[in-house]
């Protein structure tokens, strides 16, 4: 251990003469980064993986009632986890204003006006406040997540589909990260392709291939802003035969790139996080 953190030091705080190259290519907060990255893994843990983080939000954006006990799961492993403070309450209080922001951004996206939705997110944000012990703060978040999956869910009310068509849904959301084909959906659901294809379009008004291809690219806007990895990885991550075809087909459905969109929200996405 004590000669890995004597490497450790002179590789990447570079105070070596012969590391001086080093020295400059790290700033203080990459130094910082990878000093954290490094007692992730002498502490075996790690953050979620996107996927796993982007669920509770999934199911809030659709107004599931799973979403609550969902969410406050991953808070409570967050919480057990990540340090963003030594200070216990405080900490917990930044995983709910980080929650939260992306909470509103999924809401607004899934069909709630956004003035509501920052007028509840603001009304939120202040309750903490009065919170005076983490539990507090984690029943703050029980109550807000509640809140606002319940909204969603009196929005799509009017939205009503099929048990096979809700499957194929549910199914399409669990595997954006595969291929996925019409064949496959049919065998799933128990139906005939043509009759399945048919039936969707009814429902849904899209075609299942242009269903699929609108949740790989909505998927892709929320990775674009909430993840690390870039838009080739995401493009690839999606199942983009390339990087431009994932490029062409974002800009059909978005009308600019996905470089132009992640310039263009990641100053929204600070400023809600700030607020």
């Amino acid at each position: 251990m004590i000669l890995y953190l004597y490497w450790f030091y002179n590789t990447i705080i570079g105070k070596n003469e012969g590391d001086t190259v080093m020295a400059v290519k790290f700033s203080d907060a990459n130094r910082r980064v990878a000093y954290m990255a490094y007692l992730d893994r002498e502490n075996n843990t790690r953050h979620h993986y996107f996927d796993e983080d982007m669920k509770q939000y999934r199911l809030m954006q659709s107004g599931d009632p799973g979403a609550v006990e969902e969410s406050a799961q991953m808070m409570q492993r967050m919480q057990a986890q990540l340090r963003l403070s030594h200070d216990p309450l405080l900490n917990v209080k930044y995983l709910f204003v980080s929650n939260i922001s992306i909470t509103t951004r999924f809401a607004i996206e899934g069909g709630m006006d956004s003035e509501t939705a920052y007028n509840s997110s603001d009304l939120y944000i202040s309750g903490l406040e009065r919170c005076s012990t983490p539990e507090e703060v984690l029943d703050l978040h029980r109550e807000m997540f509640d809140y606002f999956t319940r909204h969603m869910a009196s929005i799509k009310k009017d939205r009503v589909y099929s048990r096979p068509v809700i499957q194929c849904m549910d199914y399409i959301d669990l595997h954006l990260h595969m291929p996925i084909r019409l064949g496959e959906l049919a065998e799933y659901v128990k139906l005939n392709s043509s009759y399945l294809s048919v039936l969707f379009k009814k429902e849904t008004g899209v075609s299942v291939s242009e269903y699929i291809m609108n949740r790989r690219i909505d998927t892709a806007k929320n990775m674009l802003l909430y993840s690390e990895y870039s838009a080739s990885q995401i493009g690839e991550i999606l199942t983009f035969s390339s990087q431009s075809h994932f490029i062409r087909a974002f800009k059909k459905k978005e009308g600019i790139t996905p470089r132009e969109y992640q310039m263009l929200h990641s100053r929204d996405s600070l400023k809600a996080a700030i607020l």
